[in-house]
């Protein structure tokens, strides 16, 4: 259950932190602080999976969803940063839990291209439905590239990371099956 409580109190922190940090602005990007979590919640998520199966998966992602909106609803975010927040954490994370199932590589490089691609379709969303003008018009249209660049790098490096470790563990772990 460990894998579980990580996962969700991530997404939960993720909210908290954006709401209660001002984001970091690196050039021209501009990355949310909960951006980061975010990218921990993809790795998670897999692990989750991998433990737990695809079908409990999902009920994780809806309890995760329930979760999310009401810490974004209490924090004070406007209706339509919480149904944006909600949009794109459904399409990522169902994409990533089905990136995730088809794969047939280590479970390292699983967690790095389904987390890439649901790292992608969580900030296209999010900024576009959420950020931009047709959203909260917290961003004007010129500043929507560079953040959704912006939080893709980060997610990216966040799931390398992970990767990286999970390759590690279980490079380890294989090393101790092989020898024992």
């Amino acid at each position: 259950m460990l894998r579980v409580f990580l996962y969700l109190i991530s997404i939960v922190s993720a909210n908290v932190v954006t709401a209660a940090l001002m984001p970091l602005q690196i050039g021209i990007f501009i990355i949310p602080m909960g951006t980061f979590l975010i990218g921990a919640t993809f790795i998670f998520r897999d692990l989750v999976q991998n433990k737990y199966g695809r079908a409990k998966t999902y009920m994780f992602i809806v309890t995760a969803l329930v979760l999310s909106a009401l810490v974004s609803f209490f924090l004070g975010d406007t209706l339509m940063i919480v149904a944006a927040s909600a949009l794109s954490f459904i399409i990522s994370e169902t994409a990533d839990t089905e990136i995730y199932t088809r794969l047939r590589l280590p479970i390292a490089w699983r967690v790095f291209y389904s987390g890439i691609v649901g790292g992608l379709l969580d900030s296209v969303v999010f900024v576009i439905v959420g950020l931009s003008p047709i959203g909260a018009g917290f961003i004007p249209w010129e500043a929507v590239p560079a953040a959704i660049l912006g939080q893709v790098i980060a997610k990216t490096v966040i799931q390398l990371f992970g990767a990286l470790a999970l390759y590690q563990v279980y490079t380890i772990r294989e090393k101790r099956v092989s020898v024992g």
